[in-house]
């Protein structure tokens, strides 16, 4: 890897005026680690080289490749969005004894460390893994399940495991459909995804107490198809539902009889 990497954190690093301690904290390594990747003793791992990349916001081409210190500016050198994946993608999987990939589980409790070690091998093998032997699922495509928390989504419960298929080309997301992101700011989300244009995502829940709001694509690191979801919580027989209905229709014909009396 190019020698400009390490003068490169260590340059930015100070721009921020950052203590090595106070970076390796917003990276969550050790100190130790940062006066290594500076002095080119050591090479960040892909984690935590993407992240270094999007807290300076350039990209890692840049990061790695340019002599930052000669710029006058890095505004021009802000990560752009790789939509169509030909860029530096990785995607970490853990395959089983006859070399079958596995389902990886990323319950709630293990969100937060995700959004680190998505791409650490030694961390994805320490989730839970699985296979579904459903035909709806493809040899070839790799799956992963994301448990939700939260009622932005129902009628789809708080605690409900989504199962989801890996999207390398972001081009390919389908206005409406749900998806699972991973991203630098909020963590984990499941939500409805709209493209607005090739550097803006809008995100809508299908509670309607949520209001939609919009994402930058170079927030996100992950997309994830949503193709199904397993839940443990089976609903209860009662008619909630239809009295509800029937209390607005009777409230409705109501306002228009005293629409009606006021003509």
């Amino acid at each position: 890897m190019d020698h400009f990497l390490g003068s490169n954190i260590k340059h930015l690093r100070k721009i921020r005026n950052l203590t090595q301690d106070q970076f390796a904290d917003k990276m969550a390594v050790k100190r130790s680690l940062i006066g290594s990747y500076e002095e080119g003793r050591a090479v960040p791992k892909l984690a935590v080289l993407r992240s270094i990349a999007l807290y300076f916001d350039v990209s890692i081409d840049n990061l790695v490749n340019r002599d930052l210190s000669l710029e006058e500016n890095t505004d021009n050198l802000a990560h752009t969005p790789d939509i169509g994946g030909k860029g530096l993608r990785v995607l970490t999987t853990i395959v089983d004894r006859d070399n079958k990939e596995q389902i990886t589980l990323v319950p709630v409790k293990a969100s937060a460390g995700y959004t680190r070690g998505y791409t650490d091998p030694d961390f994805i093998e320490t989730l839970p893994k699985f296979n579904l032997p459903l035909p709806e699922l493809q040899n070839e495509r790799t799956y992963r399940a994301f448990q939700i928390k939260g009622d932005s989504m129902e009628p789809i419960p708080s605690g409900a495991y989504i199962i989801c298929e890996y999207l390398q080309n972001w081009k390919e997301i389908k206005d409406g459909r749900t998806y699972i992101l991973l991203t630098y700011d909020d963590g984990i989300v499941y939500k409805r995804v709209y493209m607005q244009d090739n550097s803006t995502l809008l995100l809508k829940s299908d509670n309607p107490e949520y209001d939609p709001y919009t994402m930058p694509l170079n927030t996100v690191m992950e997309v994830w198809k949503a193709l199904g979801y397993i839940c443990f919580s089976l609903p209860e027989p009662d008619d909630t539902s239809l009295r509800k209905l029937t209390s607005m229709v009777y409230k409705m014909q109501d306002e228009l009889e005293k629409l009606k009396k006021k003509e």
